[in-house]
């Protein structure tokens, strides 16, 4: 395993971003791990958790100067961190998030931040994709902008599961929408990391039963 990727599922654990029981998805799936950005809380941890997102970004994408988008609430720390740690290395690019229901006064509208302009691109920053129904609601809403299109979306993991079909939903989404849906790390590096530990067996045994059931054929 790369050296990045045991450093960043050591951080998810650290910060208990990374859990293990019995969860709901947004999905609506029963799941025995769960991946919660919701639980990064000081400034060293988003500011880690930024560097992660710059990394993978400069790595697929390069120094394009795409406009980040991080949708309500989870995404908005990481579009955040994320905008910063890139100008921390030279490349400043702007961000905007939504807001979950549409303001009526003041400036009003959806979004709050940078409003991206015809012919920009716009690459999604989200925590996790389970069936992908985050980031199909994510296209709905980027949809009142006209002119701009999604160039890629950046997700902490890859669950590796179906969505609609028996492909990953990653692969469903990038086919759907034309673009690439890249991860830090997914469910089989994390698998491969618990290993690593034999107190770990009965995580790793539930989430392999649970893939058997869920997990992509592709």
């Amino acid at each position: 395993m790369e050296s990045y990727k045991r450093e960043f599922i050591e951080f998810l654990e650290s910060a208990g971003v990374l859990k293990f029981g019995d969860f709901t998805a947004k999905s609506g799936r029963k799941i025995p791990y769960f991946i919660n950005a919701g639980d990064i809380k000081t400034g060293a941890q988003i500011k880690k958790l930024g560097e992660f997102y710059a990394k993978a970004y400069f790595d697929k994408l390069g120094r394009k100067k795409a406009v980040l988008y991080g949708p309500a609430y989870k995404g908005i720390p990481i579009a955040v961190s994320a905008s910063v740690a890139l100008a921390g290395h030279g490349l400043d690019v702007p961000f905007f998030f939504n807001r979950k229901e549409e303001k009526d006064h003041g400036e009003g509208g959806v979004f709050v931040g940078y409003t991206p302009k015809a012919g920009e691109d716009i690459v999604i920053v989200e925590d996790v994709v389970t069936a992908g129904t985050a980031i199909r609601e994510s296209m709905a809403i980027l949809s009142k902008l006209e002119g701009t299109k999604v160039d890629a979306v950046f997700v902490m993991v890859d669950r590796k599961e179906k969505g609609q079909t028996d492909k990953s939903a990653i692969a469903e989404v990038g086919e759907e929408y034309g673009f690439p849906v890249y991860s830090i790390v997914d469910v089989y590096d994390i698998i491969e990391y618990l290993e690593e530990d034999e107190s770990n067996r009965e995580h790793v045994e539930r989430i392999k039963k649970y893939l058997e059931i869920n997990g992509a054929k592709n």
